[in-house]
């Protein structure tokens, strides 16, 4: 490698990695929408408790910011010109909401 940087290559062909990590966040987005109707789904079922409706707002509130970050980076990748690299404040935003997710559906199912 001759040390440039390969994303302002000008004869850098990128192929299909832009549409298929656009596919991976989308999929990603789905799991998450499903993740937060069967959360929504276990706080209800059985009569709801309050502290089952604050954990499941919990979870599509972080749900929501989730599916900011994603929307946010399908927007990017779909933009004419070349995709840039994720922020690392927006992946931090996004591993903290997916790993806060699953905690509270956890917290949900016991």
């Amino acid at each position: 490698m001759n040390g440039a940087d390969t994303r302002t290559d000008p004869e850098r062909d990128p192929g299909l990695q832009p549409e298929r990590t656009r596919l991976a966040w989308r999929r990603t987005t789905l799991s998450g929408t499903v993740s937060a109707v069967l959360a929504a789904k276990t706080a209800l079922h059985g009569g709801p408790s309050p502290a089952s409706l604050v954990v499941c707002a919990l979870c599509c509130a972080l749900w929501l910011g989730f599916l900011l970050v994603a929307h946010r980076r399908i927007r990017t990748l779909t933009s004419a010109g070349s995709a840039s690299a994720l922020a690392p404040r927006h992946a931090t935003a996004a591993v903290l909401c997916t790993v806060a997710m699953a905690v509270c559906g956890a917290a949900l199912v016991l």
